[in-house]
């Protein structure tokens, strides 16, 4: 982490303003990563892009060693390979169907990811040029889990990057919904309001009050189809923590099927010998708009869907 205290001179302006200025050579891509990711706070406290910061303030950072050295966040190579992946696209949005078993953003381990991808179509279709110094790069306004498939918004141009930041935060003018297998037997719809924090250590995140360290974390579900043992549920996110909504379905003693890290371990194993599937069930398959503000304002009201994954549909007949 690193610690810069706002000068008189350099009071009055954007806190995104005053991040470049920061790091001229770090990529905007990477810039944008760190306010998306709130690893830019000031005084202690997460602020969007807009803040403006006063002489006195402590802006804290964190950005690694190797974030602050690197020249260009990875090598692009034109390709129309996702073109079938793109559910809905204009000059401002891209909305991708993330599979299964790819990150959203890249990171040192990883060679493959859906930035990458979306990069390379755009500069296939000639919207993105890499070899521009300081031109915007555009990404996702938001993240699933490798392991959970479905829809990612991307922002093409700064100004949709940073409304949809904002939306997505306010959880007001878009919804997010999800569909997920769970184990049990769930007769009425509800709502999980069960505040979430997550160690930094281990990654782990769990239940705590926001007394000791949780955030607000809240979850409504809707009962798509009962199983008897299993139930199809349409979960939409009131708020956007890491792992809620499987970590709130465990909460309620109904984990969803498949999920290694906070799941029934045993529950798991059954299912993978009786139905050879052994993956998350969890699928980000609807986005929402409200009724929204410029840049966007032509999508209010609109929904934006796409089908589950084929191996998802199969287990579903199997358990009909």
């Amino acid at each position: 982490m690193q610690k810069h205290i706002v000068k008189s001179q350099e009071s009055g302006q954007t806190l995104e303003k005053f991040v470049k200025k920061l790091y001229p050579n770090v990529p905007l891509s990477t810039i944008y990563k760190l306010f998306r990711k709130k690893d830019v706070k000031v005084n202690g406290h997460w602020q969007s892009l807009k803040y403006i910061v006063n002489e006195g303030e402590e802006i804290s950072i964190y950005i690694k060693e190797e974030q602050l050295t690197e020249q260009t966040l990875f090598s692009i190579k034109p390709s129309n390979d996702i073109k079938d992946l793109i559910i809905y696209e204009d000059n401002n949005i891209l909305i991708v169907n993330k599979p299964r078993g790819l990150l959203v953003q890249s990171d040192s381990k990883s060679k493959e990811s859906l930035d990458k991808k979306v990069l390379s179509y755009l500069a296939f279709k000639g919207e993105y040029n890499p070899d521009e110094l300081n031109a915007f790069t555009p990404g996702p306004a938001h993240r699933i889990d490798r392991n959970t498939s479905g829809l990612v918004i991307f922002g093409k141009n700064i100004e949709t990057l940073q409304y949809l930041f904002e939306l997505l935060k306010e959880h007001e003018g878009l919804s997010k919904h999800y569909i997920t297998l769970v184990k049990g037997d769930i007769k009425e719809d509800g709502i999980v309001n069960a505040p979430l924090k997550k160690d930094s250590v281990t990654g782990m995140v769990k239940v705590a009050s926001e007394r000791n360290g949780g955030k607000k974390a809240i979850s409504k579900y809707h009962v798509i189809r009962n199983y008897g043992k299993y139930t199809l549920l349409d979960v939409e996110i009131l708020t956007g923590r890491t792992h809620q909504i499987r970590i709130h379905m465990s909460y309620i003693n109904h984990p969803v099927i498949g999920d290694k890290k906070y799941g029934d371990f045993n529950e798991n194993k059954l299912f993978k010998e009786i139905y050879n599937f052994e993956n998350q069930f969890l699928h980000a398959y609807m986005l929402e708009f409200k009724k929204i503000d410029k840049p966007l304002d032509y999508l209010s009201d609109k929904i934006i869907k796409t089908d589950l994954p084929k191996e998802y549909e199969e287990i579903l007949k199997k358990l009909g």
